[in-house]
């Protein structure tokens, strides 16, 4: 890198300075040290700084410059406020009008006249208030840290020719003083922002969270409302026309050969509408807990000899499901209730196992649970013959932040759905 000074620094300055010998410099240098400590804010720092450098560097403006990640710079101000400091938006550093050493291309820069001088001068420079402050004296040197720029420290007046090259020196001193503390100060600032951002998420996420646990509930609410109407409406019709086919069965004179198959296939529709009524109020789960109404459930949906196929409840939960919300409980038994029904439908099983367990998962409790069968195995998406009752589960998954896998068994037998709820996140911790 190389330096550069135009035009002849102090060549006329507008009054004299005193001399300072190098203890009082150190002095001075040492007290701006001492006024760092306990500023928790570059405003506050960048004031502290002005008050004690007042007399070893004479300054009507006195500001620090700080890159970001992104390529943009900000600036804190004591002295004079400007646009520089009062600019509502991050500049790129591509505008500065020390662009030169926030970019590292030379160790320093000084200047008798920014509003003449060049550097300060180009197209696009954010530049105004050099002129409308008429900044004309002015001194950078980087901030460096492990040899990486991280800022500028500043000094301008406004008289033409003010700092001289031993200037430079002390500005250098500054800013090495600067470095480390402003480098600190931007860490634990941006440890605070990502604290406030994480914090923000979590509060979104619980009142989506909240939100989804409404809308299951209501949801749950309006399919048990439908089923109590099928129940005394569709339900009982049905059954009074039952009645009635039957006494006419038994009559003399009524074809009971033409009777007798619309009886047994009504038989069977109130069987089944039976089935979709229960399932739609799963009172042995409200009742008698979660285990309980997934053992009905699967004694109802897989009855043997009707459909073949044998099943396991497997419960080492402790309990842990029914200490949850209600909605969730609900939730998670209509997730077991589809992936049973996709089994029994679509993979032409002998055997289906219901698993519900207590683990830790990345060391937070949660509920994990299986449903495994061992039919025709895992299809890709495009071959399956049925794809609403996976995206129906992935749903009521995602409705309670709950992960869920479905893939082929490891034994290559069949397929297994797996959902992990972790319980610190429910509404509720497990009891």
């Amino acid at each position: 890198m190389s330096s550069l000074s135009f035009p002849s620094p102090r060549a006329a300055a507008a009054e004299p300075r005193p001399v300072l010998d190098p203890d009082a410099i150190f002095g001075h240098l040492l007290r701006i040290s001492r006024a760092l400590a306990g500023k928790l804010e570059f405003q506050a720092a960048i004031q502290a700084v002005s008050d004690e450098l007042a007399e070893v560097l004479p300054h009507d403006h006195l500001d620090i410059c700080i890159l970001r990640r992104d390529d943009v710079h900000v600036a804190y101000e004591a002295g004079l406020h400007t646009d520089w400091g009062r600019h509502l938006h991050t500049v790129p550093v591509r505008r500065s009008p020390i662009r030169s050493v926030l970019l590292g291309d030379v160790p320093f820069l000084i200047t008798g006249n920014a509003m003449e001088d060049p550097r300060f001068g180009f197209e696009g420079a954010f530049n105004d208030p050099i002129f409308s402050q008429r900044l004309r004296s002015r001194l950078h040197a980087p901030l460096l840290v492990r040899g990486e720029v991280i800022g500028a420290f500043s000094c301008s007046r406004h008289d033409a020719d003010f700092y001289a090259l031993e200037d430079v020196t002390i500005a250098q001193h500054v800013a090495e003083m600067l470095a480390p503390y402003v480098y600190a100060l931007g860490a634990a600032e941006e440890a605070r922002r990502l604290a406030i951002e994480e914090a923000e998420g979590r509060a979104r996420e619980e009142g989506l969270r909240d939100g989804a646990l409404r809308l299951t509930e209501e949801l749950e609410r309006e399919r048990q409302r439908i089923g109590m109407d099928l129940h005394d409406g569709t339900l009982a019709d049905l059954t009074r026309i039952a009645r009635r086919l039957e006494r006419l069965c038994e009559s003399e004179t009524a074809p009971r050969e033409a009777l007798e198959p619309i009886v047994d296939g009504l038989q069977r529709c109130m069987g089944e509408l039976r089935q979709i009524i229960d399932d739609a109020r799963p009172n042995v789960l409200e009742l008698f807990g979660f285990a309980e109404g997934v053992e009905d459930f699967l004694g109802r949906a897989l009855l043997e000899p009707r459909t073949g196929i044998a099943w396991r409840l497997d419960d080492a939960s402790e309990g842990a499901v029914d200490a949850l919300p209600a909605a969730l409980r609900v939730a998670l038994f209509r997730i077991v209730q589809e992936a049973v029904n996709n089994a029994a439908q679509h993979a032409g099983p002998s055997l289906i196992e219901v698993s519900v367990e207590r683990v830790e998962e990345d060391g937070t409790p949660a509920i994990r649970i299986g449903v495994r069968d061992d039919g025709v195995g895992f299809m890709p998406m495009q071959q399956r013959r049925r794809v609403g009752g996976i995206r129906n589960m992935q749903t009521r998954a995602r409705l309670v932040s709950a992960a869920f896998t479905l893939q082929r068994r490891a034994d290559g037998q069949g397929t297994e759905m797996l959902l992990v709820l972790p319980v610190a996140s429910a509404a509720g911790a497990v009891r």
